[in-house]
């Protein structure tokens, strides 16, 4: 590291600040030692850099043992991020996102030395474990609790719920109707208070919440309910698989989407374009998120002051052919 310095006329500091893939470093530094390490043929040495820092060059996450989209995305995106700055992760997987397990994981992950850890903890029963955990230990939240004081990286939910009920409002309808997801997850708060906020800004009559989990079955169940009610012409799910549902009970009730309903998903499944009708749906950029949860622990590891103790990553409308009018009376 010493000669990628001399060659590169950078500190020894700034080497490392590249290798880490921190931020806090010009690109024209970045192209400079980039360009000596590959003259050198410099690779770090892992097991001395973990002998004099006391750390591993991994990263511990801890995330609930689920094959849901989203979460099982951002651990997919995490892993990715984690490896193009030069980290491998440990996974360490629980049932329940509780204080039990949550401190479990952490102890085992930190038994291994790791160099931070990252916990995916969308459920309000994991704010509590986060808060009891030790303070020196580099530490980001994803999709946590949004009133906790604590370093976190989430998709901003409620512009999400906002941009997609304000596209069904545009579209012509008088309000819409939200089928929501579990009552315990942020997620899921973020996007019942995006649309409550795009109809109350609209002037827009509020419909009572449609209560639901995050499955098909979930979608299906409301969407029957939905579909015996003529007034009804928008509506906006909080996820795909619960579109999914809905448009099969629509479907089957003889209610035609666009035509007679409209319909907005969010998440963006890769099943989601091939929907009938190819479903108008919400967006994350899941890596941006991860991205952004490494840089923030990148920043703790490396003891760099001044780092965000918050980000908040803004997802996009995709509009495909389930929204349409409303029907003429």
């Amino acid at each position: 590291m010493t000669d990628v310095a001399r060659l590169a006329g950078v500190s020894h500091q700034t080497v490392s600040r590249v290798l880490n893939g921190h931020p806090n470093v010009r690109e024209q530094t970045r192209l400079r030692v980039q360009a000596a390490i590959a003259e050198l043929g410099y690779r770090p040495n892992r097991a001395a850099r973990a002998l004099v820092t006391g750390r591993s060059q991994v990263i511990g996450v801890v995330a609930q043992n689920t094959t849901l989209y989203g979460p099982a995305s951002l651990l997919a995106a995490l892993e990715q991020a984690a490896a193009e700055s030069g980290f491998a992760v440990s996974v360490g997987s629980v049932r329940d996102l509780d204080h039990r397990s949550i401190s479990a994981v952490v102890e085992r992950h930190l038994a291994h030395r790791v160099a931070g850890i990252v916990v995916i903890a969308p459920v309000e029963s994991a704010g509590e474990a986060l808060e009891r955990l030790p303070k020196d230990v580099p530490l980001v939240t994803v999709d946590g609790d949004p009133h906790r004081p604590m370093p976190l990286v989430t998709v901003d939910q409620a512009a999400g719920a906002r941009a997609a009920t304000q596209h069904l409002l545009d579209a012509g309808h008088r309000t819409v109707w939200h089928v929501s997801g579990p009552s315990d997850w942020f997620d899921s708060a973020g996007r019942i208070e995006g649309w409550r906020e795009a109809l109350t800004s609209a002037g827009a009559e509020i419909p009572p919440l449609v209560p639901a989990d995050w499955s098909a079955a979930a979608g299906y169940r409301c969407g029957q309910m939905l579909a015996r009610m003529p007034d009804v012409t928008a509506v906006f799910t909080a996820n795909d698989h619960l579109a999914l549902g809905v448009l099969r009970a629509l479907h089957e009730h003889g209610r035609r989407v666009p035509d007679d309903i409209s319909v907005v998903g969010f998440d963006d499944v890769p099943e989601a374009a091939y929907f009938i009708p190819p479903l108008t749906t919400v967006r994350p950029d899941f890596g941006a998120v991860a991205r952004a949860s490494l840089e923030m622990l990148l920043t703790q590891i490396e003891s760099v002051s001044g780092g965000a103790l918050r980000r908040t990553i803004a997802p996009t409308l995709v509009a495909r052919r389930s929204v349409g009018p409303p029907p003429r009376r």
